[in-house]
């Protein structure tokens, strides 16, 4: 465990002196980097020094210093007191005299802490006063003789929960500021260094960072997704803020190339950053259009087809191939692509095979019967006017989540009488998006939880029904996880026409990559290294076929982060050191966000909420049901904002190494 020399968490003083009080055990704080031990930390809830001999003032120093550069400059206290308190204690570290004692700083610091109108104000002093109420001698003793201070080595991070929650650590309450200062234009550009499907994410991303939201401790959090939207939308058309060819720092040569396999959320955005890296890229689709489970599996009553190939066509504005209708193991190897010079390939496969349930009958269902995915696939390809499809009679869906939400959503649509749901937990345990819920509610879709199939009833491989049991809660568990567990005897059979499996999905590609010498795990999904390189040395993988069924928003970062390790892998042969996401992981292996304080007084402003289409309008169509708000709307809702941000800082005995983001 890392020897806490002295300092203050949460109120709680460690003095090194026998009898103080323990400071929170602390994970992973050995090194920052290889051989370099950490010093001294510094947080929002207070710091740690871990070595005598660091220097209070160049300390705070630096971290009062990130304060100052990032204050929005909305209200006095922290503009001007993050400025006041940052050059006073420079000029001490520089053996200077400075325009202001430590009284003096203490009481901007306490000022700061009381009254600025966001996080950032409110929290950026707790670790300066901290020092000063506790221990006030060791920062007078360091600037007592007027000598320069050594300067230390180390850096500064910024940060807020909604940034941490995001996959993409997307800086949301920055692109929120933006649309605020009436930029959308500067908003999305935001948005555009993570990922190139800013419109697409709008509608469908699960919103991690609403759930970290901080204002629904207040009201309710604020409307991430619907802003995000919003920007996007406003820069649709010839005029579209957007990457292009012109921007590319340093093309490269045409040697220079990589392979993309498949053209998923994963894949598209692999290739994105590849191609502003200056990288020739090939996208091979065994599909004949981009967009992977995001163009067949959502519906395009949530995400038009035509947004998502708007921003799918980002990957040939900037010089980079698809190539449609290639699979792997059919038109081409792995072997074939390194034979034809590519210098890496990535793995951006989905999980397009539908998981069955394992229940008597259901392998002789053959009228009648789909997979989720299955379905899904019918439904997009109806859409599209490859393939008609229309439901009639009863129709019946396994599953709690958002393709089995998505299921019964396209089932009222295409004239089913009537849509069930068949869910084995308790309606609160559905893993679905609430909203999607809600929107099958109002579309008389019929719920029916705690129940679960146990035999499919087929005449001549045509579904009539099934049998489903009823289930009961368990006690909970030590985790305080409530089990389920089949009712004996409460077996009952419900009439249905179409059956729809709608539990999971797997990667089908499987047995091709072991081939191409790909190792897979257990659950048949492929063995990825923390830079997402795979058992073979060149081919990286990301998204669904590395974690199974996943989010839009996880297979994008994913392939940020593999672009990353694949621009090292050919340029340097080894990984860079990230000193961001170094610091990522303090935060979140000691959960140091896990207990906010200091939230700014706010009065109560319940969100803006999306316009939707009239549920019985939208259950007799596919168009979009959800529709953008208004620029006075977006306005109002980026008030909302608290902007929650919190900066750490360490002290390091050597200079950290520089990598990216």
């Amino acid at each position: 465990m890392t020897q806490v020399v002295y300092g203050v968490w949460d109120g709680v003083v460690q003095d090194g002196q026998e009898g103080s009080a323990p400071l929170p055990e602390l994970k992973n704080f050995e090194q920052f980097d290889d051989g370099n031990d950490i010093r001294a930390f510094f947080g929002d809830r207070g710091f740690f020094v871990f070595d005598e001999k660091v220097s209070l003032v160049d300390a705070l120093f630096h971290y009062m210093n990130k304060a100052a550069e990032q204050s929005c400059g909305a209200c006095t206290p922290c503009r001007m007191g993050t400025v006041l308190v940052r050059d006073a204690l420079d000029k001490m570290r520089r053996g200077l005299d400075a325009d202001l004692d430590f009284d003096e700083i203490e009481m901007l610091g306490e000022q700061m802490r009381e009254t600025s109108l966001c996080g950032l104000g409110r929290t950026c002093a707790v670790s300066l006063l901290d020092v000063l109420h506790n221990f006030r001698e060791k920062i007078e003793a360091e600037v007592a003789d007027h000598r320069p201070i050594r300067a230390q080595h180390g850096m500064a991070y910024m940060t807020a929960p909604c940034i941490e929650a995001c996959p993409s650590k997307v800086n949301v309450p920055r692109y929120i500021d933006y649309i605020r200062d009436g930029k959308p234009e500067s908003s999305l550009g935001v948005l555009l260094q993570k990922y190139p499907m800013a419109a697409t994410c709008g509608r469908v991303c699960v919103r991690y960072c609403e759930m970290a939201c901080q204002r629904k401790f207040v009201d309710e959090a604020v409307g991430i997704k619907t802003l995000k939207r919003f920007v996007a939308d406003q820069q649709k058309g010839p005029n579209a803020l957007k990457f292009t060819r012109d921007m590319i720092q340093r093309p490269l040569d045409d040697s220079m190339k990589v392979a993309v396999i498949g053209a998923g959320p994963a894949g598209i955005s692999c290739a994105y950053h590849l191609l502003l890296h200056g990288y020739k890229v090939d996208v091979f689709e065994k599909a004949d259009q981009a967009g992977g489970m995001a163009q067949i599996g959502i519906p395009s009553y949530r995400l038009p087809k035509d947004t998502l190939a708007m921003e799918t066509d980002i990957i040939v504005d900037l010089g980079g191939r698809f190539l449609f209708g290639q699979t792997l193991g059919q038109d081409f190897s792995i072997d074939d692509l390194f034979r034809q010079g590519y210098k890496a390939v990535f793995l951006g496969l989905g999980c397009q095979q539908g998981t069955p349930l394992g229940i008597e009958g259901e392998e002789i269902a053959r009228d009648g019967y789909h997979s989720g995915i299955d379905f899904l696939l019918k439904v997009h390809d109806h859409v599209d006017e490859i393939a008609p499809l229309n439901l009639k009679g009863e129709v019946v869906v396994v599953g709690g989540g958002n393709v089995a939400m998505d299921c019964v959503r396209s089932a009222i649509r295409l004239g089913a009488d009537n849509v069930h749901v068949i869910y084995r937990r308790t309606r609160e345990d559905m893993p679905a998006d609430h909203e999607e819920i809600v929107a099958a509610d109002d579309e008389d879709i019929f719920f029916h939880t705690l129940c679960n199939p146990t035999r499919l009833i087929t005449e001549n491989g045509k579904v009539t029904g099934v049998e489903l049991v009823r289930m009961e809660q368990t006690e909970p568990d030590e985790s305080g996880r409530r089990n389920v567990r089949a009712i004996p005897g409460s077996e009952f059979t419900m009439p249905c026409d179409h059956f729809i499996a709608a539990i999971g999905q797997k990667v089908e590609d499987g047995h091709v990559m072991e081939g191409d010498g790909i190792a897979l795990d257990k659950w048949q999904c492929v063995k990825a290294g923390d830079g997402l390189s795979t058992s073979r040395p060149g081919v990286f993988a990301g998204g669904d076929c590395v974690t199974g069924p996943s989010t839009l928003i996880y297979a994008m970062a994913a392939g940020l982060k593999a672009a990353r390790s694949i621009d090292d892998w050919i340029q340097l042969g080894t990984p860079r050191f990230f000193k961001r996401s170094r610091m990522r992981d303090l935060i979140n292996d000691n959960k140091f966000l896990g207990r906010d304080v200091n939230e700014p007084p706010v009065r109560n402003a319940y969100r803006v909420h999306n316009p939707e289409l009239d549920p019985d309008l939208r259950k007799k169509m596919f168009g979009e049901v959800e529709q953008t708000i208004s620029e006075a709307a977006a306005y109002k809702e980026s008030q909302r904002c608290m902007r929650c941000y919190r900066i750490y800082s360490v002290v390091t005995r050597q200079s950290i190494p520089e990598g990216a983001a």
